[in-house]
């Protein structure tokens, strides 16, 4: 009981903390320079929480022509290299989660499983989720950037992304065995449970670390945009 109360706490932080950011953008008008990101920061938002609306008001808003105008400003102020590389992660993360959430739905309804494991049709379908997602993602972000046409610009965004989103998985799937095999390897927690998605919560975060050392190498390549 005591974890089903803590999991509808942070669901409900998740989502609230996601709705107050789309509200900013869309209600009080700090749209976005980059389109995607006013999709990338609220979904950050729903495994990040209150943090993730602190880093938008901090790297995100300052980006806006509304704060630029408000603070008579023609340019944001600096950030460091590290947030830079935080947003990245987060853009990546966001294709990755919102694959994930989807595939984890269809999954569940199907009753699909592989070798008799319902774990590893979610990671067959989480994967191949994030990777359509992140791709689309990446592109959005890639193609109008380099003034690239679709064909090279999904290539672009496969080599931006890719490795990126795998980084992610592998932490966000190596918890998800903990969470099946470790922490309730008798009554396995299903996507209909608050508690699951608190947990995937936790495992998105985790895999955002994990996909942080790819963004640098891949940033630093020149093969990513920093953001």
């Amino acid at each position: 009981m005591w974890l089903v109360v803590v999991a509808w706490c942070a669901l409900a932080s998740g989502f609230g903390s996601a709705g107050y950011i789309v509200w900013d953008i869309l209600g009080r008008g700090y749209r976005q320079p980059m389109r995607v990101m006013e999709a990338v920061w609220p979904i950050t938002a729903l495994y990040f929480l209150p943090l993730a609306v602190w880093a938008y008001h901090r790297f995100g808003r300052p980006k806006t022509e509304k704060w630029l105008r408000r603070h008579q400003r023609e340019e944001p102020p600096a950030q460091p290299n590290w947030a830079a590389v935080a947003t990245g992660v987060s853009h990546c993360g966001a294709g990755c989660t919102l694959g994930d959430i989807i595939a984890e739905f269809v999954i569940f309804g199907l009753g699909a499983t592989i070798a008799g494991e319902a774990l590893f049709a979610m990671y067959v379908g989480d994967y191949l989720a994030a990777v359509g997602l992140g791709i689309v993602f990446q592109y959005l972000a890639i193609a109008p950037m380099r003034g690239l046409g679709l064909g090279e610009g999904l290539k672009e965004a496969a080599k931006a992304d890719v490795l990126s989103l795998t980084a992610f998985e592998v932490g966000l799937f190596g918890w998800m065995a903990l969470m099946r095999f470790v922490f309730f390897p008798d009554s396995p927690l299903e996507p209909s449970s608050p508690a699951y998605w608190f947990l995937m919560q936790i495992g998105m975060a985790i895999g955002f670390f994990t996909a942080w050392p790819a963004n640098v190498w891949l940033i630093r390549r020149g093969i990513k945009e920093a953001m």
